[in-house]
């Protein structure tokens, strides 16, 4: 249990400058960019919410730790959950930046397809959480 703890502590403590520029960054773009031009984007539309939500993730790839600080603030802003949704599933899944790297050592075929597939899967999981979360 002590091993357990210092390995949580650690993973901790390592992801702390990571959480620390998360925030800056998200003060950054919320100074930066107004709440007007966001609101504007998204127009809590059910059907376009989630393939904007989507593409804005897919272009700004990171990691999933990121992304939930991201959807708070997006959330806070107002955007509807199902584009935020979308926006955190396809932030971890689809790699836009990294498609070069990734074609180089998976193939070209490869990475067109599994990026296509987990845009359309981030669209698909997104509706559906929120149809589910309606339901309950």
């Amino acid at each position: 249990m002590k091993h357990s703890a210092i390995k949580a502590a650690k993973s901790i403590w390592n992801s702390f400058p990571l959480i620390i520029g998360t925030v800056l960054l998200v003060s950054l773009f919320s100074t930066i960019i107004p709440k007007n031009f966001i609101l504007l984007v998204f127009k809590n539309n059910f059907i376009l919410d989630p393939l904007i939500g989507g593409f804005f993730g897919s272009v700004f790839a990171g990691n999933p730790l990121v992304s939930y600080i991201f959807a708070g603030e997006l959330l806070k802003q107002g955007i509807s959950l199902i584009a935020i949704t979308a926006f955190i599933v396809s932030w971890v899944t689809v790699g836009i930046i990294q498609i070069p790297a990734e074609a180089a050592i998976l193939g070209k075929k490869f990475t067109l397809m599994r990026n296509i597939t987990a845009f359309v899967f981030a669209i698909i999981v997104a509706t559906i959480t929120i149809l589910i979360l309606n339901i309950i």
